[in-house]
């Protein structure tokens, strides 16, 4: 089982990520909660993994904190909730958010997640009941980063997008609003915060 990896950042390719570990290199997937939190390219970077074993291959997920990962983990115990919808819940609301809507019973929350509909969100929040750590504070922190902006940051927010689940239009929609010279992970953040809108 390989429960952390300490290395360096090679490559972020949301919503995966390679990190070099003594010469070998993992490739994980990440939760966009997790990705706004990496820091640059070169430079070392610590995670909490979990690690999926499957007839079709094996799967390493990274997290920013084990509070993430123990999460991640509750929900592949949900009947009918794979690894790459428990990602998209991740990235859809922070841990706090989540526990605060299965708190609240609130499904429409989580029917702003790709993939997840009005059935499987209430099962969603059935499920969770009474077994997340209750939410602390509703506030969010913004995670500024600045760097030079290139002009494949367009190209990377929308791949982005597709992968957490959103069809083209929606993507496309969602980033009529981030400008050009947008940072990655700033514009996912933006998109998603669109893609969230009633």
């Amino acid at each position: 089982m390989i429960g952390r990896l300490c290395g360096i950042l090679l490559e972020k390719k949301p919503p995966q990520i390679l990190v070099d570990v003594g010469g070998i290199g993992y490739e994980l997937d990440v939760p966009m909660s997790t990705f706004y939190d990496l820091p640059a390219c070169g430079e070392k970077v610590s995670l909490h993994t979990h690690f999926l074993v499957r007839e079709d291959g094996h799967f390493l997920y990274g997290f920013a904190t084990g509070e993430e990962r123990t999460v991640f983990r509750k929900l592949l115990k949900i009947s009918g909730i794979g690894a790459r919808m428990a990602l998209a819940v991740l990235s859809g609301l922070s841990t706090g958010e989540l526990a605060q809507a299965v708190a609240r019973q609130e499904a429409a929350r989580l029917v702003r997640i790709p993939g997840i509909g009005k059935k499987t969100a209430e099962r969603l929040l059935l499920e969770l009941r009474g077994k997340l750590d209750p939410p602390v504070s509703t506030a969010t922190t913004e995670h500024t980063r600045t760097g030079t902006s290139s002009p494949d940051n367009r190209d990377d927010i929308f791949n982005a997008l597709l992968a957490l689940g959103y069809n083209e239009r929606e993507a496309l929609a969602a980033m009529k609003e981030v400008p050009g010279n947008t940072e990655v992970a700033a514009g996912i953040r933006q998109a998603l915060r669109q893609l969230a809108r009633p």
